[in-house]
This record gives C-alpha cells, structure tokens and sequence, in this order.
C-alpha cells in the first residue's frame, strides 16, 4: 500500500510538473512573442554546467581509470545530481520549446528554413524514431524527444539568434577550460590522465579537464577556437587569454583528430575571410614583390617535397613504422576496427531498421566482451548498427542537404557554415557527433550549424524582395546569388 501510494505520488507530481512547464512555455511565448530573440543561446551553459558540476562532484581519479567517452545524458550518481539534472533538462525543453511556439504565434515572421527543417525531422525520424519502434530491441525514453525539439529550435534561428549562440558557445566552452585548467594543480588526478603512453611527447599527461573523456575536450577547445575566430572578444587583452586558454587545452588534450580539425577548420575561415585580400595583394601588378615572394616560396615547398620523396626512403620508414606497437595502434585506428565489424554484423542480422537504440549499452557492451565500445566509433557505421538500412538512408540524405546548404552559404557566413560542417564530417569519422538519443556537449557542432544555416536561409530569403526592386542591376547567377555581398557581421 505504502509504495502504491510512493508510486502515484511521483506519478502526480511528474504530471503535475510536466503541465507547469507546458502553461510556463505558452505563457511565455505569449508574453515574449514579438521579441526576435528568446533564450535558446542558454542551452551551451546548461549543458557544460551539468558536465562540470557532474565531474566535480564524481571524486573521480582518471590518473587509474579509463573513462568512456562521453554519453548521451551524464550519469547522476550524486544526490545533488539527481536533482539538478532534470531541472537543467526542463530549462533546455523550456528555452526551446517558447522559441517554437513563439515563432508560429509571430504572424509576420520570416517563414522557416523549410528545407533544412524537413531534412531535420526526416533525419530524426529514421534515425531514431524508426528504430525505437521498429528495431530488433525497440525501446522508447524520453531522452529520444531531446534533440528533436532543440534540432526545429535551431531550424527557426534568425541571425540575432545566431549571434547570441556564438557568444554564448564561446563563453561557456572557455570558462568549461579555464576551470579545469585550474583545477590541475588543485586536484590533478580528476582532470589529467598520468597513465596515457599513446601521445607524440612521451610521459606528457592527457587532459580531460572536467570533460568526461580528453577527446570531448579536445573538441570543445577546437570549436570554442573556432567561435572565437568568428566572434572575438572586443578587449584584446580577454582574446589573448582566450587564445592561450583554447591553444594548451587543445594540446594537452593530445586528440589528433581535434588538431587535424582546427588547422582544416581554422585554414578553412582564414581562406574565405583574408584569401580574396591575400589574393589581390599577391596578384597586384603594380606591387610585384609580394608575387614573387609567394612564387618563390611555392617553388622552394615543391622542391623540398621532391627531394624529402625522392631520397627520404619513406617507404622503409612506413613499414618499420607499422611493425612498432604506434603504427599497428594507427592502422587499426586503436581498436576501433574491431567494433566496426562488430556494427557490420548486426545491421546483417536486422538489415532494415537494426539492433535498436539499446545497443552499445552496458548490455550489450558485455555481451562482446568490449567494455570501452560505448557506441560505434564512426557515425555511418554507429547508425547502421542502431537504425538499419533505414537510419542510413536518413543520415546520407541529411548529410547531402548540410552539404549543398554549407558550400551555397560559405561566403555569406564568412566560412563558418563550411568551417562548421568539416568539424561534423571529420568528428563522424571515429566518433558519433549526430547522436540524436538524448543531448551532450557533442550536440554543439550541429546545433551551431543549423543555427548558421537557418539564419543564412532567412537572410536570403529577405534578401530577395530588395533585389527585385532594383531591376536595372542585372541579377546574380552564382550560386551565392544575393548573398555574395551579404556580411556575416564579427
């Protein structure tokens, strides 16, 4: 009797706060309704508070244990925990969900990024509704309706949204990196990794900082650098600090995947912002000597490649390289190989809609003896194994509409759209950024990228009725179209 009671009492007051933050997102769409901006940009801190609070409060010691990579919602073992992650789930479903009602109840708003929605909600729908329904372990959470309302929030983002978005990002990722940067001489065993022996310094420990796993911080300190490229800090003095915070934490978190990342993404913002400048400097006639320098230093690179491939000897070199325990730790991409093929066995065994979202659980992990095969360690293969045929035919078709959509806006967003989707596409490689079952720091990169993209969209869009009033301008076919002289404002 007394746990029937316990048992409606939890049931009522779930129901109960369930309706107050219904009547609380309605009311406040109604009262913030002709605003142009809500509180979506929020989110970033939310997230990173809960990873922080989550790691100082675990009493953890990385120096002894290897930690998995990061999962989709933190665990909560602490008291405190328990109780504040669902408050900071109820602010994120709250700060989303006004942003939504609010668009629809804004009579004269800019139509949504319909394209982009869509692919969105198709994507979604394969990859995680079709599988917790329909896969061989069907299996359905709340944790699943997370990314669908935050994902239509970020499709409805206009450009001031978007702003706030990066600022926020930016803010959150580097005071998560300061305070664990802090936090190695106070504590070092809880944010430094003593026992890695896998890096390019020999006894150099790994940083975690107050990221589950030195891969999540690896990304995080690629992407706050990169929002700090696109949104610098106004004082000198705080980007310089920012700089150097973001710059040793991507070093020290010895991930060769985040370093890639930045010098491709940060190359790749550098090339669309300075490179038609650099370009008309070096190809100025009437100042000679910067082509020449260039010329020549073009020439000189070549020729140092020839001769590094001609007498280096680099084929001895690789397979002494491979023999070592270094290069057969690379050719398998340390082991993920082996969780690869154990993905290709199960989308065989459920080829249309896969194993299930419950796979790579602790379950699951056990029953193929790989404890540390949180998920599949490449998002095609991750989603293969967990939706099937199906997920996989979501994921290329939402991948095509990023794609098209990135390269159409990358000189409207000064880089950032094309910056942000190489981050997405070399993370997917070894890890699993589009993970939509529950929400975590990993979620960034694509929020950021749909906010981007859905702000460009309605750019565009509001673009067109000032180009029609101007018809003796001729009209740009370039794929930019009248984005070409559109500004992505710093």
């Amino acid at each position: 009797m007394h746990n029937t009671l316990n048992t409606l009492v939890l049931v009522g007051g779930s129901m109960l706060a369930a309706l107050l933050a219904t009547i609380s997102m309605v009311g406040s769409a109604h009262i913030i309704a002709r605003r142009e901006q809500g509180y979506m940009h929020l989110i970033f801190f939310a997230m990173l508070f809960s990873v922080a609070a989550g790691s100082l409060l675990s009493g953890r010691d990385i120096s002894s244990n290897f930690l998995i990579e990061e999962q989709a919602l933190p665990e909560a073992k602490n008291l405190f925990m328990l109780i504040l992650q669902p408050i900071i789930s109820l602010l994120i479903l709250a700060v989303c969900g006004e942003r939504i009602i609010a668009h629809w109840l804004q009579r004269h708003a800019v139509p949504p990024a319909w394209l982009l929605l869509i692919a969105f909600f198709v994507f979604w729908a394969c990859t995680v509704a079709a599988p917790a329904l329909f896969g061989a372990h069907p299996k359905l959470s709340h944790d699943d309706v997370y990314p669908l309302v935050i994902g239509v929030a970020a499709t409805l983002a206009s450009s001031l949204e978007r702003d706030q978005a990066l600022r926020a990002a930016r803010d959150a990722i580097f005071i998560f990196m300061l305070l664990g940067l802090m936090m190695m001489p106070i504590n070092p065993h809880m944010v430094l990794d003593s026992a890695y022996t896998q890096g390019l310094i020999p006894g150099l420990p790994r940083l975690a900082g107050l990221s589950p796993h030195p891969v999540g911080m690896g990304l995080l300190s690629q992407l706050g650098l990169l929002c700090l490229m696109a949104r610098p800090y106004q004082h000198r003095w705080l980007n310089r600090l920012a700089w150097t915070a973001g710059l040793t934490s991507l070093f020290l978190a010895q991930s060769k995947t985040a370093w890639l990342a930045f010098f491709l993404c940060a190359g790749t913002l550098l090339a669309v912002q300075r490179g038609p400048a650099v370009w008309r400097r070096v190809s100025d006639p009437m100042r000679p000597a910067a082509g020449m320098t260039a010329l020549v230093g073009v020439m000189l690179a070549v020729v140092m490649l020839t001769a590094i491939l001609t007498y280096g000897d680099l084929s001895e070199r690789i397979s002494a390289f491979i023999n070592t325990p270094e290069g057969a730790q690379l050719t398998s991409l340390t082991g993920r190989d082996r969780i690869w093929a154990i993905a290709f066995d199960e989308w065989q065994r459920n080829p249309v809609f896969g194993y299930g979202p419950s796979i790579w659980d602790e379950a699951f992990r056990v029953s193929i003896n790989m404890s540390n095969a949180s998920h599949g360690h490449n998002q095609f293969m991750d989603t293969l194994s967990r939706a099937g045929t199906v997920g996989a035919i979501g994921l290329t078709l939402y991948s095509i509409v990023l794609l098209i959509l990135s390269l159409r806006f990358t000189r409207a967003t000064q880089g950032l759209s094309l910056a942000l989707l190489l981050t997405l596409m070399l993370r997917s490689i070894s890890e699993v950024p589009l993970l939509m079952f529950g929400y975590s720091t990993e979620m960034f990169i694509h929020v950021l990228l749909l906010m981007v993209l859905a702000a460009a969209l309605q750019e565009a869009r509001q673009a067109r009725p000032l180009s029609a009033q101007t018809p003796s301008k001729p009209l740009n076919r370039s794929p930019l179209g009248s984005l070409a002289t559109a500004r992505f404002s710093p």
